[in-house]
């Protein structure tokens, strides 16, 4: 079959080198894809955010399945267009998506179908949410309501922290995203990424992550995108699941589908554990960047069938197949991410990396100018490997970055240490 997948990002090329491994892919293009995607696959540069262009390039080049990796495609209604098109795509609707492009959307439908989460308030004006502020304190969490890259959060420690996050928000600093605010009430605990698929009535988990969102080691300084992530997630046993998936991701899918807007795709669940007691910090409607590098490395060429069962509407009649292994990605970003960085620098090194289903490098932000791998974004490359414990992934994955010629980019040396402590 052709496959068309979205996205141009490290997330998008684990899912390529995933789909790759399953026979059933005989032509793969990925659209804007990356130097590293160009390697293994065909990229294209249409607008992957623009239902029509993308509508029109599946139908011009007979494309089977598309399989959307980003959340703005989906908050765009790209799904919607090429379904009604009649061509099968993995990932949720426009309505459905809102469940990552509104903060306060998502809070309202934990509270209508009682899934445990912070408590929250929303807020359109800067005075109204500086009065809350007051009222309740700090710690505190400020997020803009919309889609801001991943940015649009601040875990406030104190009032003055949170009071500036509020101005800036409502001063533009991300955009439309930022024209409601969030104040919500800050949880305690571990976090953990809990994956599932579902069908608008089948639910089927897909696997545990956990990721380091802070830029530096012992997981201090800003929030970035994520800096590495390994799965499965230690503290997400057979009881933390379980509680997970009954008590907040099942009510949902279920709350979803009595709305008539039912979730098909896959749904990612940022949870805060204590005392073994889940709750929700936000939904994702699609793969986690970087959770989906280590998720595809574990799962291989049965993630292609899975989310064509997705698709299809049969997910009742699968199942994952786990391997008794670990992975570990370790992000290298350009130096002063996730603040300003310098764009064209070369990296060295790779082509002495063997790449297998063991040990993969898969390219977040590069581009090939005359021959040689250049960076372009903030986030670079994610160095992946998977091992029979994470200690075994981990040491792999680091021997790989220690073998990367690049000083313009830096990387945390700790990922995963809470789990290996």
């Amino acid at each position: 079959m052709n496959i068309l997948i979205l996205g141009g990002g490290g997330r998008e090329h684990a899912l390529a080198w995933a789909v790759l491994q399953n026979p059933k892919c005989d032509r793969l293009i990925v659209a804007p894809g990356n130097a590293g995607i160009a390697q293994i696959a065909e990229c294209s540069d249409i607008d992957g955010d623009n239902p029509v262009a993308v509508t029109e390039f599946a139908a011009e080049n007979s494309i089977d399945f598309v399989i959307v990796g980003p959340e703005a495609p989906l908050a765009s209604g790209v799904v919607d267009m090429l379904t009604d098109a009649g061509i099968l795509t993995f990932g949720p609707s426009q309505a459905a998506a809102r469940l990552e492009a509104s903060k306060g959307f998502t809070k309202e439908i934990c509270d209508a179908c009682g899934a445990p989460t912070a408590g929250w308030a929303r807020f359109a004006e800067a005075e109204a949410a500086k009065a809350h502020l007051q009222q309740h304190g700090a710690p505190i969490v400020v997020k803009a309501d919309g889609l801001a890259a991943g940015k649009g959060v601040v875990v406030a420690m104190d009032e003055d922290t949170a009071a500036s996050a509020i101005d800036e928000m409502f001063a533009g600093a991300f955009g439309e995203a930022g024209a409601e605010v969030i104040l919500e009430e800050f949880m305690t605990g571990e976090e953990a990424s809990f994956f599932v698929l579902s069908d608008g009535e089948t639910v089927l988990p897909i696997g545990t992550a956990q990721d380091h969102k802070r830029v530096g080691e012992g997981d201090t300084g800003p929030n970035t995108g994520g800096m590495g992530a390994y799965s499965p997630a230690p503290i997400m046993d057979a009881a933390v699941t379980e509680a997970a998936l009954e008590q907040i991701v099942k009510p949902t899918i279920a709350e979803m589908a009595r709305r008539g807007t039912p979730y098909r795709g896959v749904l990612y669940a940022g949870l805060m554990i204590e005392d073994g007691q889940p709750r929700l910090v936000e939904y994702n409607v699609r793969f986690g960047d970087p959770e989906c590098q280590v998720l595809m490395m574990r799962l291989g060429a049965q993630a292609l069938d899975l989310m064509l069962a997705c698709a299809e509407g049969r997910l009742a009649e699968m199942q994952v197949t786990w391997a008794d292994d670990h992975a570990m990605t370790v992000v290298m970003a350009a130096k002063g991410y996730p603040g300003s960085y310098a764009k064209g620098s070369v990296i060295g090194g790779l082509d002495a990396l063997s790449e297998d289903s063991s040990n993969m490098v898969f390219h977040a932000g590069t581009k090939a100018v005359d021959g040689r791998i250049t960076a372009t974004g903030g986030r670079v490359l994610n160095v992946t490997a998977r091992g029979a414990t994470l200690q075994d992934a981990r040491d792999r994955a680091y021997a790989a970055v220690d073998r990367i010629d690049w000083p313009e980019g830096f990387f945390r040396s700790d990922i995963g240490w809470r789990a290996l402590s």
